[in-house]
C-alpha cells in the first residue's frame, strides 16, 4: 500500500474507529515529510489515515529514534512496561502501607499518650495534613524537576517518617514525623498514577493505572498482617510501650526497596517531550513498545490545545476526588479495629477481621483491573457507588442496634468490595487521564490535595461523631454511616450526568475531546 503525506489538522477531530488498519508503508513522499505531517493519505483508496495509527513505524524514513532501537512485538517491551508500572506502583504500596499502619496502632497510641477523642483523631489524621501539602506541591515540582525525581523524594520522606515515628519520645515528635510521611504520601498519590498513565499505551492504561490502586490495597493488607503479627508477639503492656513502634518502623523495608528500584526506570516520555527533549522521549517510548511510540510521535505533531471548559473539568476532577473520601472508605481503613471491637470486645479478633477486610479489598481490586478496560469507567463507578450506599445504610443500622459481629463484618466487607472494584481504582484512573495535557500535573495535584483535605475532615470528625453523647442519644452510633451513604448517591448522579467515558482513548484524544465537545 502506498502512502503519501499531507498536512491537515482536521484529521484529529475524527476517532480511531473511522480509520483503516494500515499495517505497513512501502514508501513515503519524501524523507523530509515522513515524520512530521499531520495526515497520511492512502493514495490508492483516497482514505485519510493518521500517522499515529500506522503499526510498523520502523519503515518510515526520518524517525529520530533509529529503527534498531524499536523493540519487536516480543517480550522485551511488555516486560519493560511492567517494570516501569511496578516500580511506580511501589509508591502506591507505600501510600497504602503508611496510611493504614495507624489502624493497628491507634488504640495503643491512645493509651500510651493518654489521648482525648480529639487528640486521637489528630493522631490518625495528622499525616493527612502532610498529604495536602505534598499533593499541592507535587504538580508544580513534577513539571519542573520531573515525575521520577518526585518519586525519589517521596521514598526519602517515607523512610525518614518510618524511622522518626518508631523512635518518637513524645506525641509532638510523633505528629511531626507523621506529617513528614504524609508529604511523601501526598506526592506519591499524585505522581505514581500520573507516571503510570503517561507511560502506558491507551489500550492498557486503565488496568495499568489500576495496578497502582492494587499496590495501595496490597500495602494495606501487608501492614494489617504486620500489625496483627506484632500484636501477638508480646503482652498488652509490651504493645502499649513498644509494639506500636515496631508497626511504624516496619515501613523502612518497602521505603528502601522503592529507592533502590527507582534507579532502574526512566523519566516519562511525555515529560521529556514537554521539555523539548524529543530524542530522549522517542527512545523511552520505543523501549515501552510500538503503541507508546506511535502515541508520542502523534503528540509531537499536535499544537497545544487549551479547552474553554478547563474550569469545569477541574471542578469535576475535584468532585471525584472529594467524593472518593467522603463516602467513608478511610473510616474503615483507619478505624476498622475500633469499629469491630465495639461488637467483638476483643482486640485480637478485631485485628484479624481487619486482615480479612484487607484481603477482600485486594481481591476486588483485581476484578477492577480486569473489568475497567472492558466495561468502561462509568459503569463501574455507578454500580459500585450504589452498592456502597446500600452497604453503608445497613452498616449504620447494624452498629446502632449492636447486632452480631458476623453481620457487621459481612456488611463492611460488602462495602469494601463495592469500593474496591469501582470508586477506589477508577477515581485514580480518571484523575490521571481526564485533564488536558497542558495542565494535567497541576490539575491532578489540586484534585489530590482536595482529596486529602476531605480525608482529613472525615478522619478527624469520625471519632467526634461516633463518640459524642449528644449524637448517639439523638441518632445512634450509626449516624456517620448514613452521612457517607448520602454522598454515595451524589456520586452516582455526578458520574451519570457529567463524567465522560475515557476507555481506549489516548491522552491526546481526551484532551482534544474537551476542546471540541460541550460537556453537560
Amino acid at each position: 500500500m502506498s502512502i503519501c503525506a499531507f498536512d491537515s489538522p482536521e484529521i484529529y477531530n475524527l476517532s480511531f474507529q473511522q480509520w483503516p488498519n494500515v499495517k505497513s508503508i512501502r514508501h513515503t513522499r519524501s524523507d523530509r515529510i515522513a515524520l512530521r505531517p499531520k495526515l497520511a493519505l492512502c493514495c490508492n483508496r483516497s482514505i485519510p489515515v493518521p500517522l499515529r495509527h500506522i503499526a510498523d513505524m520502523s519503515v518510515v524514513r526520518g524517525i529520530q529514534t533509529p529503527p534498531a532501537e524499536i523493540p519487536p512485538h516480543g517480550t522485551s517491551a511488555p516486560i519493560y512496561l511492567t517494570l516501569i508500572t511496578c516500580v511506580a506502583a511501589l509508591g502506591g504500596l507505600l501510600f497504602g502501607y503508611d496510611t493504614a499502619v495507624i489502624s493497628g496502632a491507634i488504640g495503643l497510641l491512645q493509651i500510651h499518650f493518654h489521648l482525648t477523642p480529639a487528640a486521637t483523631g489528630w493522631a490518625a489524621s495528622s499525616a493527612l495534613a502532610g498529604c495536602v501539602l505534598g499533593a499541592s506541591l507535587a504538580g508544580f515540582t513534577s513539571n519542573v524537576f520531573g515525575r521520577h525525581r518526585l518519586l525519589v523524594l517521596s521514598g526519602i520522606c517515607f523512610l525518614l517518617s518510618a524511622i522518626g515515628t518508631a523512635a518518637s519520645s513524645g506525641f509532638q515528635m510523633f505528629i511531626l514525623f507523621r506529617i513528614l510521611g504524609g508529604i511523601g504520601i501526598g506526592a506519591a498519590s499524585v505522581i505514581s498514577p500520573l507516571y503510570i498513565g503517561e507511560s502506558s499505551p491507551a489500550r492498557w492504561r486503565g488496568r495499568l493505572v489500576a495496578v497502582n490502586q492494587l499496590a495501595i490495597v496490597f500495602g494495606m493488607l501487608v501492614v494489617y498482617l504486620v500489625n496483627y503479627r506484632i500484636h501477638l508477639s508480646g503482652t498488652e503492656l509490651w504493645n502499649e510501650i513498644s509494639g506500636w513502634r515496631w508497626m511504624f518502623g516496619s515501613g523502612m523495608v518497602p521505603s528502601i526497596l522503592l529507592l533502590v528500584l527507582l534507579f532502574t526506570v526512566p523519566e516519562t516520555a511525555r515529560f521529556l517531550l514537554s521539555k523539548g527533549r524529543r530524542s530522549e522521549a522517542e527512545r523511552v517510548a520505543a523501549r515501552i513498545g510500538p503503541d507508546a511510540l506511535n502515541e508520542i510521535l502523534f503528540a509531537e505533531q499536535q499544537p497545544e490545545v487549551r479547552s474553554r471548559h478547563t474550569p469545569r473539568i477541574l471542578v469535576l476532577g475535584i468532585s471525584l476526588a472529594v467524593l472518593q473520601q467522603v463516602t467513608g472508605i478511610n473510616v474503615f481503613l483507619y478505624y476498622a479495629p475500633s469499629i469491630f471491637a465495639q461488637v467483638t470486645r476483643s482486640t485480637n479478633v478485631a485485628l484479624l477481621q481487619t486482615v480479612i477486610l484487607g484481603a477482600v479489598n485486594l481481591i476486588f481490586t483485581v476484578f477492577a483491573m480486569v473489568l475497567v478496560d472492558r466495561a468502561g469507567r462509568k459503569p463501574l463507578l455507578i454500580c459500585g457507588s450504589a452498592g456502597m450506599a446500600i452497604a453503608l445504610l445497613s452498616t449504620g443500622w447494624a452498629i446502632t442496634h449492636a447486632t452480631s459481629s458476623l453481620l457487621l463484618l459481612i456488611l463492611v466487607l460488602a462495602y469494601i468490595a463495592c469500593f474496591a472494584f469501582s470508586v477506589g481504582p477508577v477515581t485514580w484512573i480518571l484523575l490521571s487521564e481526564i485533564f488536558p495535557s497542558h495542565l494535567r500535573a497541576e490539575a491532578m495535584a489540586i484534585s489530590t490535595a482536595a482529596l486529602w483535605i476531605a480525608n482529613f475532615v472525615v478522619s478527624q470528625t469520625f471519632p467526634m461523631l461516633s463518640q459524642s453523647p449528644a449524637v448517639i442519644a439523638h441518632f445512634g452510633r450509626g449516624f456517620p454511616f448514613y452521612i457517607y451513604a448520602l454522598f454515595c448517591f451524589i456520586e452516582v448522579w455526578l458520574v451519570a450526568q457529567f463524567i465522560p467515558e475515557t476507555r481506549n482513548r489516548s491522552l491526546e484524544e481526551i484532551t482534544r475531546w474537551w476542546s471540541t465537545e460541550t460537556p453537560r
